[in-house]
């Protein structure tokens, strides 16, 4: 979890969609679903190209194949995500965190 934050942070999509299955799917709840390494790829290198997103640890916590990574961001932002891991690669991620907030605090769209 501690390289998936540190790679999260460099704003580093290709390197980040290396911790995702060729299936995986990233559930991001305030969005659809994305599934498959290069849709994540994709989600990833779009978000990174709107604005600076920085991951400050809060905790982490984990249970066999499942990490629970409760985070938060300079602006003030949290959120938490829940990650299923299978042969060391992610196969299921669902993140928690206030899209609108997180569009106000980044001047972002606000879709209709």
């Amino acid at each position: 979890m501690q390289s998936w934050v540190e790679t999260f942070n460099r704003g580093d999509a290709i390197a980040l969609s290396n911790f995702y299955s060729e299936d995986a799917i990233n559930h991001q709840v305030a969005n659809s679903p994305f599934v498959g390494k290069i849709a994540i790829r994709e989600m990833f290198a779009a978000e990174f190209s709107q604005t600076k997103m920085t991951c400050l640890i809060e905790n982490i916590f984990l249970d066999g194949d499942w990490a629970i990574l409760e985070w938060k961001d300079p602006l003030g932002l949290r959120g938490c995500a829940f990650f299923h891991i299978h042969h060391s690669k992610i196969v299921l991620q669902r993140g928690y965190w206030d899209k609108l907030s997180f569009l106000r605090m980044h001047n972002l769209p606000i879709p209709d």
